[in-house]
């Protein structure tokens, strides 16, 4: 048999061991959740059924920027990232890296949402280049619950690298972005990111009585993978970092008609 009949039988072979190779990383690729990283769920049926895992990759890359530059939405953003650091952390039992470079943290605000100050390790660098190497460092140590970073800027290169880095262990990483402009939306920039969220203040929920009612948020899930965008009104975090949803309007209905009547 001449060397030119082999030829079709071996093509069919390599094209065969390609395609077996390509479905592979398909499938590895369609994990939302690799091996042995925890999966951060937000105990919410409407906000973690439309999640592709269920819940926050523990093992993945997180963004987080405000709706908008005003103070009440950059605090929104900042808490929301609080809470779900607070939440890994009560997971893992272990503290939480928050790398920055302008302290400008409201402690009380974060132990609100379930970080205290024993559970905080704050790294702070003289620019954003050096905060990002810090927040890198701090994941490979792969001792941490969660690893926060803030910056006004961070390119696709270097969120690629926080990617990996947070892939390579079982720590989140959960990047927040601060208006750098007014006029530009901190995720207009492109991310390797396996999620990115837009938060901002909403009105909050009336009471059957006189006073102010939990805060409330808007959760815009611009990007995920594995998944679909969504809009979503929650209840901002309590002290264990964890949202909810606002009651369904008949219920705050009944609830201020059965004030009105105690009070009559």
């Amino acid at each position: 048999m001449s060397r030119d009949s082999l030829m079709p039988a071996e093509t069919i072979l390599a094209d065969t061991e390609r395609a077996r190779l390509l479905a592979e990383l398909k499938a590895r690729i369609a994990v939302p959740v690799a091996s042995g990283t925890p999966l951060l769920p937000f105990g919410i049926e409407a906000l973690d059924a439309r999640l592709g895992g269920g819940g926050l990759d523990g093992g993945g890359l997180h963004e987080v920027a405000a709706a908008s530059p005003t103070l009440g939405d950059d605090a929104a953003a900042t808490l929301f990232v609080a809470g779900a650091a607070a939440r890994f952390a009560a997971e893992q039992h272990a503290m939480v890296a928050w790398s920055l470079t302008r302290f400008d943290l409201y402690a009380p605000g974060l132990e609100q949402a379930g970080l205290p100050p024993d559970k905080l390790l704050y790294c702070e660098g003289r620019d954003d280049v050096m905060a990002l190497a810090l927040a890198e460092d701090c994941l490979r140590l792969r001792t941490f619950a969660a690893v926060v970073i803030e910056v006004k800027a961070a390119d696709q290169t270097a969120t690629r690298r926080l990617q990996l880095a947070a892939a390579d262990g079982p720590t989140p990483m959960l990047l927040l972005r601060r208006w750098a402009r007014a006029t530009r939306d901190p995720l207009e920039v492109p991310s390797a990111a396996c999620t990115r969220w837009r938060v901002g203040c909403a009105p909050s929920v009336p009471l059957p009585h006189a006073g102010v009612g939990r805060s409330c948020w808007s959760l815009d899930l611009v990007r995920q993978r594995g998944g679909n965008p969504f809009s979503l009104i929650v209840e901002a975090c309590d002290g264990k970092g964890r949202l909810a949803l606002p009651a369904p309007a008949r219920l705050r209905a009944a609830a201020a008609a059965g004030a009105d009547r105690r009070a009559a």
